[in-house]
């Protein structure tokens, strides 16, 4: 059972950026720490959302591993986790090599291309010469 926890942790992850709120917040701590007063005034300048509402998103992005708190006071400064969010990329690093090979084949494909078009095109160069030789 212990190694289905990785995989249910990443689900979490995964799970609490397909929401654009949850998004948008990661975005504006991308920066550094911030108030969660802050975040909820710029949320608030862009959709309609309460106070609560913001909290409860927090609260998903911090059990999920990508955003921590710490209390300063009676205010709350949020941050982006690192450990969460590298072990987000490290599970998507799998798939570099699955989208490598075929952009790469795409890129020698382009290239091929170009090189027919030209060798296909008429040169100026030779018609203007023989027009003048003709």
């Amino acid at each position: 059972m212990p190694a289905a926890a990785p995989d249910s942790a990443r689900a979490g992850v995964f799970e609490a950026l397909g929401d654009p709120v949850r998004r948008r917040l990661l975005e504006l701590l991308v920066p550094g720490e911030q108030p969660a007063g802050a975040l909820v005034t710029a949320l608030q300048a862009r959709v309609p959302i309460t106070q609560p509402a913001v909290s409860q998103h927090l609260r998903v992005l911090r059990e999920a591993g990508l955003v921590q708190v710490r209390a300063e006071g009676t205010r709350r400064l949020y941050a982006v986790d690192d450990a969460g969010t590298a072990a987000a990329q490290a599970w998507l690093a799998r798939f570099e090599d699955t989208f490598a090979q075929p952009l790469d084949a795409l890129a020698t494909e382009l290239v091929r291309g170009r090189r027919e078009r030209r060798r296909a095109a008429p040169d100026p160069a030779g018609d203007a010469k023989d027009a003048a030789t003709g």
